[in-house]
């Protein structure tokens, strides 16, 4: 696929806002006409550019499950470290986020658990057996400001 235009911009940003947003009023957003559209999202989507879509869950409206981000800092940061510490981690479904970062540790990691008793076997069975960890930071988080809809104030 060539590089993204405005209309493909505005598109995903759509998407972003709504993915179960209708083509039409997709297209009526966007100023084409509804197979216009479809075959740019088509196009994004055999490329790469969309991998997927996805289902965000409120977790206050469910069974309550805590956020834990932790740092993870390794012995080395050689490229074979790198890359065994990256296999690893895709083999375990219970981290669902990890971002090599830039700063003072070098990944972040994400992981959800039903309670704490949950998390102390995610930290002893995965997270300190993963090659070559030196230093694991967590923080349990209390909510996510961005998925919580804020009460009206008076």
């Amino acid at each position: 696929m060539t590089a993204l235009d405005t209309i493909d911009r505005n598109i995903l940003r759509l998407l972003r806002l709504n993915a179960r947003m209708s083509n039409a009023k997709l297209a009526a957003e966007v100023g084409l006409s509804p197979s216009a559209c479809l075959r740019r999202i088509k196009l994004m989507e055999q490329s790469g550019v969309i991998r997927g879509y996805t289902t965000l869950v409120d977790t206050a409206n469910t069974d309550a499950t805590i956020a834990v981000i932790i740092n993870i800092t390794l012995e080395r940061q050689t490229e074979d470290y790198l890359d065994r510490f990256e296999a690893a981690v895709r083999k375990h479904p219970e981290i669902r986020e990890c971002y090599l970062m830039t700063g003072g540790s070098d990944y972040l990691v994400r992981v959800e658990a039903d309670n704490a008793g949950q998390f102390e076997r995610i930290h002893k069975e995965i997270l300190s057996t993963l090659p070559g960890v030196l230093r694991i930071h967590s923080s349990f988080s209390i909510r996510n400001v961005l998925a919580v809809r804020p009460k009206a104030r008076r």
